[in-house]
């Protein structure tokens, strides 16, 4: 063989190089091969602005809620600030207005005065009240208060005709001699002031205090008084009849011949616990204590004058601490009996000594004290 035909044999055995077409195909059959972690598909381009405006709504609504909020917030504020303002001015003019029905009752009941004196200070304090109705009705009230305080204003007209119609009465009756037919005319005149109470209470106070309450105005007033004021004119219902009267015109004419005014002063008849009826006595009492415990203090006008506004004072005294209640008497009229009632009584201690004090202050001009105050020994038990 020649060198020839070596260099021949050689080129048959050799690889031809690849065409276009084994290309291709090498290309789209590919060996598999360990695959790498799998990414996630992205997010279409247009999506991103799409957020942002969502987001940009959501903040955008929850910065009005908020402002929603805080207007509503202030709103509320000057509502509040709005009625305590006006309640202000009113407690100004309804606590005048009770001071005059006070001076009322203790020209009243002033001992040893002449009918026409009374009948002077009277007809002044008409012309006070009549300021206060002035003064009324220079408030300007909130527009959901404007019928309550046309009551306000109602009510102090009644007690400025009242007083001025009891002035007048006791012009006309001062030489009437019968003293009873005298008491049905001045108390009819004193119904005008019970009827003012009845308006005050019923068409400004009780309406008023429930449309502070429906719009969550709560606490005092500016003044730091109640936020809706007492105003309570007339001492005692018992003025606006003839036999409460009766009694009054007769300390009148009999003052012309005596200054004195009678004998005069209170005693304490008894004292009960409540509710089981137990009468104390000065010796030693066992108390079985309830949940609703309460004394009842009767006290007797034990003079010949009427008497108001009598302060009664009931302690319990144990080692280490003292608990004190106190009460009024507004009127009571010669031999009459009244009874105050303590209640609301903290626990006391049990099976420890107690002394239980009751006091009636001594109405002026009184010469025997001795029955205006008792003690009562006592040990408080456990219901069995």
């Amino acid at each position: 063989m020649s060198e020839h035909d070596n260099d021949i044999e050689f080129d048959f055995f050799e690889e031809e190089p690849p065409t276009q077409e084994a290309t291709r195909t090498d290309r789209l059959i590919r060996r598999p091969g360990p695959r790498g972690p799998r990414r996630p598909p992205r997010a279409p381009a247009n999506l991103t602005p799409l957020l942002r405006l969502v987001g940009l709504i959501a903040f955008a609504i929850l910065i009005i809620v908020l402002l929603v909020f805080w207007i509503q917030s202030c709103n509320e504020a000057g509502t509040s600030k709005t009625y305590k303002s006006y309640m202000s001015q009113v407690s100004e003019v309804a606590g005048s207005s009770q001071q005059i029905g006070r001076q009322l009752s203790q020209a009243l009941l002033a001992q040893g005065v002449k009918q026409a004196e009374v009948e002077r200070r009277i007809s002044g304090l008409a012309r006070q009240e009549q300021l206060n109705v002035d003064r009324a009705r220079e408030i300007t009230p909130p527009g959901a208060l404007i019928q309550e305080h046309q009551a306000l204003i109602e009510a102090l007209q009644l007690r400025v005709s009242g007083l001025a119609g009891l002035a007048d009465s006791l012009r006309a009756t001062i030489r009437t001699k019968d003293v009873t037919r005298a008491a049905t005319v001045t108390a009819s005149q004193m119904q005008r002031l019970l009827a003012s109470d009845v308006v005050y209470d019923d068409l400004f106070k009780d309406p008023s205090s429930e449309e502070l309450r429906s719009k969550g105005v709560t606490g005092t007033n500016e003044n730091g008084g109640p936020l809706v004021p007492d105003s309570n004119f007339l001492l005692t219902a018992e003025l606006a009849t003839a036999t409460g009267m009766e009694p009054v015109l007769q300390k009148f004419r009999g003052s012309t011949t005596t200054t004195t005014g009678g004998l005069r002063g209170t005693n304490i008849e008894n004292v009960k616990v409540l509710p089981s009826g137990q009468e104390l006595n000065t010796d030693q009492n066992t108390i079985t204590v309830t949940t609703n415990m309460a004394f009842q203090v009767a006290v007797k006008n034990s003079g010949e004058s009427q008497e108001a506004a009598i302060p009664v004072t009931l302690r319990i005294v144990q080692t280490g601490s003292t608990i004190t209640k106190r009460a009024r008497i507004d009127f009571i009229t010669p031999g009459e009996t009244k009874t105050v009632t303590f209640s609301g009584f903290p626990p006391p201690k049990f099976g420890q000594p107690a002394q239980i004090k009751v006091e009636v202050q001594p109405v002026q001009g009184e010469t025997n004290t001795d029955n205006n105050s008792a003690d009562f020994p006592a040990i408080f038990s456990v219901p069995a």
